[in-house]
């Protein structure tokens, strides 16, 4: 049987998504993104990526964040990317809002990671090929590089946008000085940094004890918020165990041995918070982040369409009483 063409929901606009201003900019982005670190890699099947993909736009999810080495194999999540861009969402491009970054291991050698101007320029022109695109909404420099001056990967960034391969650049993972510094340099060169990815969620909260999300948001800067699930551990997939097919059973980024005791405690006293707000506990983290202004979004993973419909759940709901803050903040504070 031959697939129909793909055409978006009509309503796909009209159906509660929620977007917010990015920072002082032009840019609205959906209160959820889809993030493609995971599944669509070429160890994934196509057609559930693809699947994936198409729910999410259905859904209003506008914003698809990418990454070079995603996948695995590195850039084969591009390159699935770049076959929905082919076979459904060309037609819809100036919909979309693309995102990708270069800062981690990609190749051997020297010029295979961190942030020379030589591997950002040659890691952007990759991607563009491996998703079909001509330029991407946004350009990161995926983490702050200590040994290559500051100044050359960020001029770097201010030419990419000038050669228009990418129409906004921001930062990730960046320490609160070498961001403030991005910021300034940036702006005096007219290339406002859009946005700063961080990673943040109820268990990490790095961005407001350090003060980089009141930072982004006094430099005109949207936050961007990944992993606000810590990988899973703030869903019911734990509360009961370690499941045989889950990430921490499989020990490839969550390890077992960060399910102590006292995380579980905090886990399942979360989870009572959450019934209480008629929310599972995945939801309410998503809401919590969602509580305020100072996120513009937050990027979630799914590995299916049912995941992704359950997550999409928490922005119906994003507003907590001064009590919940507080039960919160007790529960996660021990």
């Amino acid at each position: 049987m031959i697939n129909p063409i793909y055409s978006p929901a009509a309503e796909r606009y009209n159906n509660g998504m929620k977007f917010r201003r990015c920072g002082q900019s032009g840019i609205l982005l959906p209160e959820i993104s889809l993030g493609l670190w995971h599944n669509f890699g070429d160890v994934n099947i196509f057609a559930n990526s693809q699947a994936m993909a198409h729910y999410a736009f259905d859904r209003g999810i506008t914003h698809f964040d990418l990454a070079n080495n995603y996948g695995p194999s590195y850039g084969s999540a591009e390159e699935t990317f770049g076959m929905i861009m082919k076979k459904s969402f060309m037609p819809y491009r100036d919909e979309l809002f693309i995102s990708t970054k270069a800062g981690h291991d990609m190749w051997p050698g020297p010029y295979g990671e961190w942030g020379s101007r030589k591997y950002l320029m040659s890691s952007l022109n990759q991607s563009l090929k491996r998703m079909n695109l001509d330029y991407v909404d946004i350009f990161y420099s995926h983490r702050y590089d200590p040994v290559t001056p500051l100044e050359e990967t960020l001029q770097a960034l201010v030419d990419i946008v000038r050669q228009g391969k990418a129409l906004y650049v921001g930062i990730s993972k960046y320490p609160k000085e070498a961001a403030e510094f991005a910021y300034k340099y940036l702006e005096e060169r007219d290339v406002h940094c859009l946005l700063y990815q961080g990673r943040y969620n109820l268990f990490n909260r790095e961005p407001e004890e350090e003060g980089i999300l009141q930072q982004a948001k006094g430099n005109g800067t949207g936050f961007i918020a990944f992993s606000p699930l810590a990988q899973g551990l703030l869903t019911n997939r734990y509360l009961n165990g370690i499941p045989e097919d889950s990430r921490m059973a499989k020990g490839a980024f969550l390890k077992k041995e960060t399910l102590t005791d006292e995380t579980l405690q905090k886990i399942k006293a979360l989870n009572e918070v959450a019934a209480s707000r008629g929310q599972t506990l995945a939801e309410m983290s998503l809401a919590w982040l969602l509580k305020d202004d100072l996120v513009t979004s937050v990027i979630i993973g799914a590995s299916s369409v049912a995941q992704l419909a359950d997550n999409l759940k928490a922005t119906e709901n994003t507003d907590f009483s001064a009590e919940e803050l507080e039960k919160i903040k007790k529960i996660i504070q021990k």
